[in-house]
């Protein structure tokens, strides 16, 4: 397993540097204000108050009196989802406080973005993040924020972690560890055994890979007073498509498959770091979408743990297949919220982009909720609809269910109208259809694995849930 940083804040306010926080149209006014000297830097330094800029203005004796931060205006930041963590970047090391122009109600959101700037993955090169740490600002709750950095950095080692590296077992191993960090509890139904324990489209779906990269389901459990909670997370650590076998320039990326699973785990680990009063269940069908002599074929028909069949259109559509048997058993126990999360379909990131996390409910009040939380913690989320019309496109005929309809509209839905068949009727039920990884590097975003819709719903949980 990777080394995950810890991502905490500065404890030294007395020896902090002031930050000032200043918009490109206060630098005039602040500049009238400060001595000469000082004014004189700052304008040679070139320094204006654009998004992200940075300064460091000595005192008498040359050493660092003070350092500002370009904080732009409000187009440049409606841009951009943390300022402040462009400015840590430009920063040297050292603890850092905010000493003014920070507006208070963006003050949560921008010290999260600063620990998410101090996240590199450096299991296969040394590598830092940003070195310069922030004070937590007054009036913030800092243990809170560090408890879903923690989680946000978990789901990035699993996700950059290749295939190689992390199979089902090694997905596993990532959730025992964290069971054992926190005193939850861990049972694992692992390759023929699904069979025998009726999880047969997690055996189809996995059974071709090697002995050592054998599909299992995760079963992790932690809390036993409050509403029950549970999670399930796709765990396809390594998606080729199956006999429908994907180009390569459609592989390159699927060590992110397991997306879903990284998820939920780096969700879970906020969760019992805050100790909020649930009893968590996470579900986490690891499997490799391998080719092989036995690999499930197209036109297959599949029974699911339900016993709703499934015909096999398409292989490369094996993530709803594992997850619709986890969801069976999740709602077997009557959650009083179910949410999955999965790195699902194409058609999502063709609706929305890779950096925005599709959901679908029909709970009023989740969707209320996740909206009103999301823009707190910078998670962007977006709700598309459970559109009854197209039920049809996912009844071939042959079988109950079809994995793959044909004609290329409205994929994101029908693979959530799909994933509803096992959680409902009459349950509380969310699915997140998200892509888990970060194109290019962004202040408070590394390039490459990253969570989406965690944070968003680890805020909504508490009244969601009576918490």
């Amino acid at each position: 397993m990777p080394k995950t940083p810890a991502l905490t804040f500065a404890q030294d306010s007395a020896g902090a540097l002031p930050l000032h926080v200043i918009e490109t149209a206060a630098l005039a006014p602040w500049l009238e204000a400060q001595p000469a000297e000082v004014a004189t830097w700052v304008r040679a330094s070139g320094f204006t108050g654009a998004l992200s800029q940075a300064c460091l203005v000595p005192g008498p004796e040359g050493r660092p009196a003070m350092a500002l931060a370009g904080y732009g205006d409000a187009a440049a930041r409606a841009r951009s989802r943390f300022v402040l963590a462009g400015a840590a970047a430009r920063l040297p090391a050292g603890d850092y406080r905010i000493a003014s122009g920070l507006p208070e109600e963006a003050a949560e959101t921008e010290a999260l973005g600063w620990l998410f700037a101090g996240y590199a993955f450096d299991r296969y090169r040394a590598q830092s993040g940003v070195k310069a740490r922030l004070v937590a600002p007054d009036g913030i709750r800092a243990d809170r924020l560090e408890a879903i950095a923690a989680g946000e950095a978990l789901t990035r080692d699993l996700i950059n972690t290749p295939a190689s590296d992390m199979g089902p077992a090694e997905l596993e191993a990532a959730a025992r560890s964290l069971a054992e960090t926190f005193g939850a509890r861990v049972e694992v139904t692992t390759g023929e055994a699904l069979l025998a324990q009726n999880f047969p489209m997690i055996h189809a779906v996995g059974r071709a890979a090697a002995p050592h990269r054998a599909p299992r389901l995760i079963d992790l459990r932690w809390g036993d007073n409050g509403p029950m909670l549970t999670l399930v997370g796709k765990g396809v650590c390594f998606d080729t498509g199956g006999l429908d076998l994907k180009p390569a320039s459609s592989m390159g990326l699927m060590k992110k498959d397991m997306g879903g699973s990284a998820t939920v785990l780096g969700l879970a680990r906020m969760i019992m770091a805050r100790d909020l009063p649930v009893r968590l269940r996470v579900l986490i069908p690891a499997v490799e979408n391998a080719v092989a002599g036995d690999a499930f074929r197209p036109q297959d028909i599949l029974t699911s743990r339900k016993g709703l069949t499934v015909e096999i259109n398409n292989t490369d559509a094996e993530g709803r297949l594992v997850l619709a048997d986890a969801l069976a058993y999740g709602a077997e126990e009557k959650p009083d919220l179910m949410i999955s999360f999965a790195t699902l379909t194409g058609a999502a990131r063709v609706a929305v982009g890779p950096d925005i996390a599709p959901y679908f409910t029909d709970d009023a009040d989740v969707a209320a909720a996740l909206e009103s939380s999301a823009a707190v913690v910078a998670d962007p989320v977006w709700r598309l609809p459970f559109h009854e019309a197209y039920e049809s496109m996912i009844e071939p005929g042959i079988a109950d269910l079809d994995n793959a309809p044909k004609g290329g509209f409205a994929g994101s839905i029908t693979a959530a109208l799909f994933l509803r068949r096992f959680a409902g009727p009459g349950l509380r039920y969310t699915h997140f259809d998200i892509y888990g990884w970060a194109p290019s590097d962004l202040p408070g975003r590394t390039k490459g694995g990253t969570g989406q819709g965690a944070r968003a719903l680890f805020s909504a949980l508490p009244g969601l849930l009576g918490l």
